[in-house]
């Protein structure tokens, strides 16, 4: 298995133990200062080298819960039927080299967990308000079995949506909608909550409070429903809350854009006070504004738009660094007129305003879409490549996992094939990184069958995961070639003190590193395997 690696800058300098060297036997041009720390018993050596950094491309996907879209399949099935999928839908993105998930834990005032502020979700349960039956709690649970697999966990919230339909007698008593009337405005058949009330926007900074407090998540993320999309006809009845809370000479419009503007505001500040290595990132629709309201807008003619239709101003939020990440969803084929991929990708790749770019890609269109570019099943791999070709984009995100999951499996398979050949580690978006404390380097032992890494005290949680690579040689080590295997490992509470070598497979060159919160790698300590002890060189 094939890996990169990139130098990192803020990584923790290796200190090598004040032992006098010993012969190598390492290939020519190679470092010769290897230093024993185990005298008497060495059967391996550490090498002091340099090691590129790790490549890094978001790879992710959309796990749709909203009439369980994506999983669960059925929310009347026994729960331990909806683990048993949801870990083949891991399974199956882990095969595919993806390493993120953006599961959908608030789909319209609902909760895919316990919480003070929301009824549990009839997507889980089959009735609003039913817990499942179970002990667990079932988010803590998709949580860890994610990050055991690789994969960051971005928790997705729909912020506004209250209801999917008008019909009340579905609903929990513990439902906002019954519980605060005075918040909702009745728009396209559903239930919204009114941005514009300040106890809205109080009520949601609880519930994203919650998660980022209970739960061991990687990130916050909101999809692209702020103000309703606009129905012909109808009205947003928010006027009351208008005239109460506008300024002076304030048009409806710029308002309505204010109220968002404060909850993504709020919230960003919320997560970086609460736990600063959470990111908050979201996937607005793919416009911004058509060039013909607006000369800094996309060369689009798209009916709605963020700024126009659903209020809500990305390039605000991006020229503040409100945001970790962007996920704009560009779910146009790659030459659509009205909206092409091609326009859009180079349009948000100008105006990424140093945040993080990620592109969201329509994979629900695949073969089910009037527009015949859908049909090709290499639209995606093609417009992977565009990504690949243009600056400021960091990778790319599906909508939705079920349509490469139960259908397009070969679509999936040239992803991988042309893109995801090889894992790779996510990007770091974070705007703040906060260095964690130094770990001791640890010794090399033996383990069962195979070696283990043991550190004289207990990793601190500062550190997520730990990065293994061995090798035939030192040189397919450093250039991470076909014959390197990678193994990337979650510490959880049982892995902070041994963390074993899953696949050693004889090859006797070891390169140690780790991923702290931030997703900051630090600087890969490098080992030999001897088997026997070496001779020491006056």
């Amino acid at each position: 298995m094939f890996f990169l690696f990139q130098s990192c800058k803020s990584s923790a300098p290796i200190s090598a133990p004040l032992t006098p060297p010993y012969v190598d036997g390492l290939e020519e041009g190679y470092p010769s200062k290897v230093y024993s720390n185990l005298p008497k018993t060495l059967y391996y050596r550490v090498i002091e080298m340099d090691m590129p950094q790790s490549l890094r491309e978001f790879r992710g996907v959309w796990i749709a819960t909203v009439a369980n879209i994506d999983w669960p399949s059925s929310p009347d099935e026994p729960y331990a039927k909806q683990k048993e999928d949801f870990i083949k839908l891991l399974d199956y993105y882990q095969s595919l080299n993806f390493n993120a998930v953006i599961v959908q834990i608030r789909t319209a005032g609902d909760a895919f967990y316990p919480s003070r502020y929301a009824p549990w979700s009839k997507y889980l349960t089959g009735k609003q308000g039913k817990r499942p039956d179970t002990l667990e709690d079932p988010l803590s649970w998709m949580i860890l079995e994610s990050k055991r697999r690789g994969f960051e966990f971005h928790a997705w919230l729909n912020p506004y949506r209250a209801t999917m339909n008008m019909e009340i007698s579905e609903l929990s008593p513990e439902h906002d909608v019954l519980n605060y009337p005075q918040w909702m405005v009745k728009y396209d058949n559903k239930y919204f909550y009114n941005p514009g009330l300040p106890e809205v926007k109080s009520h949601l900074l609880k519930i994203i409070e919650e998660v980022v407090k209970n739960y061991n998540i990687d990130a916050i993320h909101f999809d692209d429903y702020f103000y309703p999309y606009q129905v012909n006809g109808q009205v947003f009845d928010d006027e009351a809350a208008y005239r109460r809370y506008a300024k002076q000479g304030q048009s409806k419009a710029d308002w309505r854009r204010e109220n968002v503007d404060d909850l993504v505001f709020a919230i960003s500040q919320l997560i970086q006070s609460e736990k600063p290595w959470v990111q908050f990132g979201i996937s607005p629709f793919g416009v911004w504004r058509n060039s013909s309201l607006d000369p800094r807008g996309s060369n689009t003619q798209t009916a709605q738009t963020n700024y126009d239709h659903l209020y809500a101003d990305v390039l605000k939020w991006t020229e503040n660094r409100w945001l970790d990440y962007l996920i704009p969803q560009l779910y146009w084929s790659t030459d659509f007129e009205a909206a092409s991929y091609r326009e859009l990708l180079n349009w948000w790749s100008r105006n990424h305003n140093n945040t993080t770019i990620y592109i969201g890609n329509g994979a629900y269109k695949i073969r089910d879409n009037a527009d015949p570019a859908w049909n090709d099943p290499m639209e995606l791999v093609n417009q992977l490549s565009l990504s690949n070709m243009t600056p400021n984009v960091n990778g790319n995100t599906f909508f939705s996992a079920r349509s490469l999951f139960q259908k397009n499996q070969d679509v999936a398979q040239l992803i991988k094939d042309y893109h995801y050949e090889f894992p790779v580690l996510s990007p770091i978006p974070h705007r703040q990184i906060i260095s964690p404390p130094s770990i001791v380097d640890p010794i090399l032992i033996l383990h069962g069958e195979g070696y283990a890494f043991q550190f004289r005290e207990v990793v601190k949680p500062d550190y997520r995961y730990a990065l293994i690579y061995t090798a035939p040689t030192l040189n397919d080590l450093q250039r991470r070639a076909e014959e390197t295997n990678f193994q990337k490992i979650y510490l959880d509470d049982n892995d902070r003190f041994v963390v074993p070598i899953l696949s050693f497979e004889g090859k006797p060159y070891i390169a140690l590193s780790f991923i702290d919160r931030f997703g900051v790698e630090t600087k890969p300590l490098v080992y030999k395997i001897e088997g026997k002890l070496l001779t020491r060189t006056e």
